[in-house]
């Protein structure tokens, strides 16, 4: 008696079997190659080289220097100076780390120094200054998170480059340290510090 004849050939049903198999181990490598290992402060963004959000944002209640109240957030006050635009919360674990960092970058009084308080408290934002310092000439509190939005900002901290023209130069994603100070920081203000010049 003869066997039955199979519908397929056994190496082409294993094939089949494992194809699906070996399509998810593909894509799976592309997006880790892509994206897993790739450098998150390193995000491109679509505002690079057009003029930074024209969003006024209020003041930081009750947040003073030299007896007077900090002011918030005017886009033309970002014209004619480079500045750096820091977004930055009191809940965030890696701004208290780059707190430090930014009274450091403040004391280049060629740069202009703003900050964008995310979502937060007016009470925990002042106390988180208080500790820290507070390196912004101005600070535009961003309670919804809407205007951060408007500055492609994906999470806390980010920090932008705006030169002189208005015009966003450089985004860094996640917190500024050391090394990025060094490496790409104070690169891109010199650049942008010449080419408003």
């Amino acid at each position: 008696m003869s066997e039955p004849a199979s519908s397929a050939p056994a190496p082409r049903r294993t094939f089949l079997m494992v194809l699906p198999l070996l399509a998810f181990l593909g894509l799976a490598a592309l997006f880790w190659f892509r994206l897993g290992s790739g450098d998150p402060s390193r995000i491109p963004s679509a505002l690079i080289g057009r003029p930074a959000p024209q969003t006024v944002l209020p003041q930081l209640e009750g947040l003073q220097a030299d007896g007077a109240q900090v002011p918030g957030l005017d886009p033309a006050a970002l014209n004619g100076k480079v500045s750096l635009v820091n977004v930055w919360a009191s809940w965030c674990v890696p701004c208290h780390d780059e707190a430090p960092l930014l009274t450091d970058l403040a004391a280049d009084t060629r740069v202009q120094m703003v900050g964008i308080n995310y979502k937060d408290a007016p009470d925990n934002a002042r106390r988180f200054l208080g500790r820290y310092g507070n390196p912004f000439v101005r600070v535009g509190a961003d309670p919804n998170g809407r205007a951060s939005i408007e500055w492609g900002v994906y999470g806390v901290p980010e920090t932008f480059i705006v030169g002189r023209d208005g015009k966003i130069a450089y985004k860094l994603v996640g917190p500024i340290t050391p090394d990025n100070i060094k490496a790409v920081l104070r690169p891109e203000i010199e650049k942008a510090l010449k080419a408003g010049s």
